[in-house]
């Protein structure tokens, strides 16, 4: 399908319901450049590696970084697991250490009756990043902090940490994880483009649903079911994780006509544009002409 008639595809406008997508407001060569990992000559996206220390306390990804690295380096390494995961002895200390958004510890443990890593979402999202950016590694049947980790508790070097953890996420990590697989890489594949859409639209509460309408790219394959799996995977890979690094907050409000049904809104907070600045030019697109 060309870019032209992209939109008028029946299905797609179907779904998107009257909603305009943030996206269509972009040059195609800027839409283009959005949908490159941001480096030193793809400068689209810049992640700021400059940010106060009260800043990265701001952010609970970055924070709990902090607290794993600090347990890691006081403690001479943490024990792991023959499956490389921390010991329930770790896990258990760190369930006393850890806040994180959006999360009742008493709820998520309700049915279990030992606490592994992977079933404390946070500290296994903590412990899969800072191993994926090398602040820490297994040796010896322990979790320890490299030099790089190391490095990171100094005031200078906290500044870096954020970027550090939010390219690895975005660009290298597959969070399909979080959405247990649901429509592959969509929309991560997308991020760049899903980022500059929540800076323009999501300075007011908006649902999940109008978010997902506003900042992805509708794929016409995924129609064919019969339900809109969509916002769900929106939310399981983007914006969930956005509000675990500090950038986006959350609401949430009973459905009145449900008994157990909710609503979920969003929107950004200042962070998310300290952190995060787009160099693209705003004007009509090949992918908006109809």
């Amino acid at each position: 399908m060309g870019a032209e008639d992209f939109l008028q595809n029946p299905q797609i406008r179907g779904w998107l319901d009257g909603v305009e997508p943030a996206w269509t407001l972009l040059t195609f060569e800027s839409l283009r450049a959005l949908r490159r990992e941001p480096s030193a000559v793809q400068t689209a996206i810049r992640i700021a590696s400059d940010l106060s220390v009260g800043e990265i306390a701001g952010s609970p990804v970055a924070r709990n970084t902090l607290i794993l690295l600090r347990q890691a380096i006081e403690r001479g390494g943490l024990p792991l697991t023959a499956t490389g995961n921390l010991s329930r002895a770790v896990v258990a200390e760190m369930c006393k250490l850890i806040e994180w958004p959006d999360y009742d510890q008493a709820d998520a443990f309700r049915l279990n009756k030992v606490i592994n890593e992977p079933d404390f979402l946070p500290l296994h999202v903590v412990r899969q990043l800072a191993q994926a950016a090398t602040l820490v590694r297994a040796q010896r049947g322990k979790l320890v902090a490299t030099s790089l980790g190391k490095s990171m508790l100094s005031d200078a070097k906290q500044g870096s940490l954020l970027a550090i953890l939010t390219h690895l996420a975005f660009w290298h990590m597959d969070l399909g994880y979080f959405g247990r697989g649901l429509l592959g890489s969509w929309p991560q594949a997308d991020a760049g483009v899903v980022l500059w859409s929540l800076l323009v639209c999501a300075n007011d509460w908006q649902s999940a649903e109008k978010l997902t309408r506003l900042c992805t790219i509708p794929d016409p394959a995924m129609f064919s079911e019969m339900w809109d799996r969509m916002p769900y995977a929106m939310e399981a890979k983007v914006l969930r994780p956005l509000l675990w690094f500090g950038l986006l907050e959350h609401r949430r409000e009973k459905i009145p006509s449900g008994r157990f049904g909710e609503h979920h809104f969003y929107r950004k907070v200042e962070l998310f544009e300290r952190l995060l600045a787009f160099d693209v030019q705003v004007g009509l697109s090949e992918w908006a002409r109809h």
